[in-house]
């Protein structure tokens, strides 16, 4: 079935203020019919960036985490979370651990490590009472509408994400290294370009510089992708930063975003991203039994503040290293 025929007999509805979302009657056995429609609704997310899926009546973890499978080759254990994460089977998480009454800005998953999802699953088994939405905004796009002085540079330099690893915020060494061992850590490290730093308490600092513009590996756009913004102290609540800057100190925080040659980024520059992507995001309310496929190159996510219960569960899978994404550890540069 072509792209064209596929978005006809799913009835895509295309609007500006919302993904691609296609409507579909509820089939007898969802996996299944994720197995026959995979290239096709693989080829509408690589046409339009995101695909929500309306009308499959996911229902359970097994049924999702089936589901997941027959849309990939198979999905990709997280490595380098900075928050934690229950784990349902094999790659099924639940959505990341966050305050239900701040939002998660804008941010491409895991564009911090070497190998990063190249497409993001989400499947929603209860709605939040309101707000709670995945929202999704075109990384070209977004490139395009940043001032050239901010987007060259980071262009020019990449961006600097620094971690302090603390048995109170965030997710533990364990959590995050998938073990707690000192030289299974360092191992880890090096081969991922982190260069890291053990404190005199035992904790673990680690820095690593990445690219803040890649190149889409189909459609050959560049794009915005990064969690500069995202993982940046002044997207905190400013209580939240507070509590942090005199708990940890301005160089202790859990996770820090900075500019590629170590530069703070300073408040002013962070608004002026998060407006940006602000003005290129698209919403669609979660309804129980959604589907949502993210191209996570093409398309930032977020997630909105919501009220009352909500359970998302994710998968991410087509790992990819973008172009550009080498090792590039503050040893390599020197």
């Amino acid at each position: 079935m072509t792209t064209s025929s596929l978005a006809a007999a799913l009835d895509v509805e295309l609007r500006p203020d919302k993904p691609a979302v296609a409507h579909v009657d509820t089939p007898a056995d969802a996996p299944s019919w994720a197995a026959r429609h995979r290239e096709a609704l693989r080829a509408q997310v690589t046409e339009h960036g995101a695909l929500l899926v309306r009308g499959l009546g996911l229902r359970d973890k097994d049924q999702v985490g089936a589901v997941f499978n027959r849309l990939t080759g198979g999905l990709m254990t997280e490595r380098e979370s900075f928050a934690p994460r229950e784990e349902f089977g094999p790659g099924l998480y639940s959505s990341t651990t966050w305050p239900a009454n701040q939002p998660m800005c804008m941010h491409h998953e895991l564009s911090y490590t070497l190998e990063t999802p190249g497409l993001m699953l989400f499947a929603c088994l209860t709605a939040p009472d309101q707000g709670g939405a995945t929202a999704v905004a075109d990384a070209a796009r977004v490139l395009q509408a940043l001032p050239a002085e901010p987007r060259e540079r980071f262009e020019r330099e990449g961006w600097l994400l620094t971690r302090c690893y603390t048995d109170e915020i965030g997710a533990s060494l364990e959590e995050s290294f998938g073990t707690g061992d000192r030289a299974e850590i360092e191992r880890y490290c090096r081969a991922n370009a982190i260069d890291f730093t053990w404190q005199p308490d035992g904790s673990l600092r680690t820095t690593q510089r990445r690219p803040a513009v890649v190149r889409h590996p189909l459609t050959g756009q560049d794009c915005w992708f990064n969690q500069i913004a995202f993982l940046n102290e002044w997207t905190l609540a400013p209580e939240v930063r507070e509590y942090l800057v005199d708990l940890y100190g301005e160089d202790g925080l859990p996770f820090n975003t900075r500019f590629g040659d170590g530069s703070p980024i300073g408040e002013d520059i962070v608004q002026l991203l998060n407006a940006t992507y602000d003005e290129h995001t698209r919403r669609e309310p979660w309804q129980a039994g959604d589907l949502l496929l993210v191209d996570n190159i093409r398309t930032a996510h977020s997630r909105e503040p919501y009220t009352g219960e909500r359970q998302v569960l994710v998968g991410m899978a087509e790992p990819h290293r973008p172009a550009g994404s080498g090792p590039t550890s503050e040893a390599d540069r020197r």
